[in-house]
């Protein structure tokens, strides 16, 4: 005798998703069944990209329910289906942007621009709609990591085109400027550039926009935090003590203005030598686990301090696309499959659903 649909997607529920580590029931996943003749039918819906992940997800679904017994066969259907998450209150989502997510440090020197940008390509190979907004503007530097040239269009004269490279859309304040030219800019000048660079950029139909925060929690960050509409933030850190203390701070910022902390990421974790393969953790050992740990954030993952992602970013052809296969980039991917599931994880906005209800007098 045949399982019936109920306990087809009951099993489901149970088994644990290798991309998340936890159950389907609690990934955000929908799951539905059903049963046609001999053959059993599953549609599985994701809220998050996992392109690289989807032929292991077919194939853990199908033994699962033929393990029931009673089945010829087993269709899985998977697709992914990214929505627009709560923002802090009072604040409006972006024009065609479901979700922006703030990559902080509260500390310069630990790689948070590089691990921006590969985290952006990363989601990119995992099948998401991405892009990045460099909001440092004193020192931006992802117009030369991300491989870019030239000014940006502005079809209309009111809006700008970001840039597209690598298959992630950018924007850089290093873009409209001249490569030496200092920006002696006071911090009111700095935000009201930044708002308008965020927001007269015309990005096209993204799941996520990463934002690259500039390092520190002064008045520039906290406004920053307060005015865009953040989804949530990824801290970047090292294991060393100093560059935790100001982790720290970061997170705690995000804290009070109630942006969700979507997990850490420590760099330059360990270095292995090139040449006879000693492996030797420079900065330190375990900071970061025991920040997640004190703070009871996600680790999302550990990346090691390798000379060929400096390499790789100098000429504008990043880890991700220089290397896909490699060792570092299937890191990067693990990372950026678990910034989706977090975010998937967090109260979706519906303001785009609810009809807009006027009163007339009749």
């Amino acid at each position: 005798m045949s399982a019936t649909e109920k306990e087809i997607v009951d099993l489901l529920c149970g088994l644990i998703n290798p991309v998340s580590g936890m159950p389907f029931s609690e990934s955000g996943e929908k799951i539905s069944a059903l049963i046609e003749g001999n053959n059993a039918v599953v549609n599985l819906q994701l809220g998050y990209p996992a392109a690289t992940q989807m032929k292991d997800l077919e194939a853990l679904i199908k033994d699962g329910v033929l393990k029931l017994g009673g089945f010829k066969d087993c269709v899985v259907n998977i697709e992914k289906s990214i929505a627009a998450h709560q923002v802090q209150s009072g604040l409006k989502l972006l024009p065609n942007v479901k979700n922006v997510i703030a990559v902080a440090s509260g500390k310069g020197g630990v790689g948070k621009s590089t691990t921006t940008s590969n985290l952006a390509l990363a989601l990119a190979s995992e099948g998401a709609t991405v892009g990045i907004l460099d909001a440092d503007i004193y020192g931006p530097s992802q117009q030369m990591m991300m491989g870019l040239s030239g000014k940006p269009e502005s079809p209309d004269g009111k809006s700008i085109k970001p840039f597209r490279n690598h298959g992630v859309q950018t924007m850089s304040i290093g873009t409209l400027v001249d490569v030496d030219q200092p920006m002696v800019w006071r911090g009111p000048m700095v935000t009201q550039a930044l708002e308008q660079l965020l927001r007269d950029t015309a990005w096209d139909d993204l799941d996520y926009l990463l934002i690259d925060l500039p390092p520190g929690t002064g008045d520039i960050q906290l406004t920053l935090a307060q005015k865009v509409p953040l989804t949530g933030a990824v801290i970047v850190t090292t294991p060393q003590d100093i560059a935790l203390l100001d982790a720290k701070k970061a997170l705690k910022m995000f804290e009070k203005v109630n942006v969700p902390i979507l997990g850490i990421i420590e760099n330059m974790s360990v270095h292995v030598c090139s040449s006879c393969g000693h492996a030797e953790r420079i900065f330190g050992e375990g900071g970061a686990e025991k920040m997640s740990g004190q703070y009871g954030v996600d680790m999302l993952g550990a990346l090691p301090l390798d000379i060929s992602i400096r390499q790789q970013l100098d000429i504008g052809i990043p880890t991700l696309v220089s290397e896909p296969l490699g060792e570092i980039s299937e890191t990067f991917r693990a990372i950026a499959r678990k910034v989706g599931v977090r975010v998937a994880q967090t109260k979706k906005n519906y303001s785009s659903v609810f009809p807009k209800i006027r009163v007339e007098n009749s």
